[in-house]
C-alpha cells in the first residue's frame, strides 16, 4: 500500500505527520484495519465521542480541532499523508476532547483499538511506536501551551512555523523553505490570534529578518547558524522546536 507523493498535491497543508519508519510499519500490519474513504467536509470523529477506532490517513488532509463553548474552533494540526490521529481517546475510553473532518477527499486506515490489544502481544513494536507518536503528541501540546501563557503572538507564530519546517521544509542559503503552504487563517487558528494579528506579525517578522516569502511559501531565516545547519534531523526533533 503506497501513500500519496508530496508532489501529487500543490498546496499542501499539513503540519505533523509521523516519520517514515513508523508509517512502514504500520502499514506493514494494514491487515489489521478497514480501509475507507472519507468524502471532503464529513467527520471522521466528533468531539465529545467516545470511540475506539483511530486512523492512518493515506490520502488526502484532515483538520484536528476542538470547539470551545462560545463556538471558537482551535485547530490543532493539519494532518496529510503520514498523518495518525484520534490514537489516545481510543484507548483510554473518554470522550475525545478534538474533531477531525476531512479538508478534503481522504483514504484512511481505521483501527480499532479493542483488536490491537490482542495484537501488541504478537507485535510489540507496535505498541512502542504508539508510545512513540502519543509522546512526541503531547510534547507539541505543551510546548504549544506553555508559549500560549508565556510569549507574545510574533513568538507563538514564530514557533509554529519553525516547527513546521523543520518537519515539512527544504534547507536553502537563506533558511528553511516550507514544502507546504499556510494561510494567515490557518496560522491564527493554530496560535490563538486572528487573521488580521498574523499579518501585521509575519510583515514584522519579514522586517526583522526572521522571516522571507518565496511566492506564497514561507522560509524561515538562519538565526547566526551556517546554512544547513541548526534545523532538526528528525521529525520528533522538530516536534521539539522551540
Amino acid at each position: 500500500m503506497k501513500l500519496d507523493s508530496p508532489a501529487m498535491s500543490e498546496r499542501r497543508q499539513e503540519t505533523w505527520g509521523l516519520s517514515p519508519e513508523d508509517v512502514e510499519l504500520w502499514l506493514r500490519h494494514d491487515y489489521l484495519a478497514d480501509r475507507l474513504r472519507i468524502r471532503k467536509g464529513n467527520l471522521l470523529y466528533g468531539q465529545g465521542e467516545v470511540s475506539p477506532h483511530f486512523f492512518l490517513i493515506l490520502s488526502g488532509e484532515v483538520r484536528i480541532s476542538c470547539f470551545e463553548e462560545d463556538g471558537q474552533e482551535i485547530t490543532i494540526e493539519v494532518m496529510g499523508p503520514n498523518g495518525l490521529c484520534g490514537d489516545a481517546p481510543a484507548f483510554d475510553g473518554l470522550p475525545r476532547f478534538s474533531t477531525a473532518v476531512a479538508l478534503r477527499d481522504a483514504e484512511v486506515l481505521r483501527f480499532d483499538a479493542r483488536r490491537l490489544r490482542e495484537a501488541f502481544a504478537s507485535h510489540p513494536e507496535l505498541a512502542l511506536s504508539l508510545l512513540r507518536i502519543v509522546s512526541i503528541k503531547q510534547r507539541v501540546l505543551a510546548i504549544r501551551l506553555e508559549y500560549a501563557f508565556s510569549l507574545p503572538p510574533e513568538a507563538r507564530v514564530l514557533h509554529l512555523l519553525r516547527r513546521v519546517a523543520g518537519i515539512f521544509g527544504t534547507t536553502t542559503a537563506q533558511g528553511r523553505e516550507m514544502t507546504v503552504h499556510l494561510t494567515h487563517e490557518q496560522v491564527g487558528r493554530m496560535t490563538g490570534t486572528s487573521r488580521v494579528t498574523v499579518t501585521r506579525v509575519i510583515n514584522r517578522l519579514r522586517q526583522r529578518g526572521q522571516l522571507a516569502m518565496n511566492g506564497s511559501r514561507f522560509v524561515v531565516l538562519n538565526e547566526g547558524d551556517p546554512p544547513g545547519e541548526g534545523w532538526p534531523e528528525t521529525r520528533a526533533e522538530a516536534s521539539n522546536t522551540r
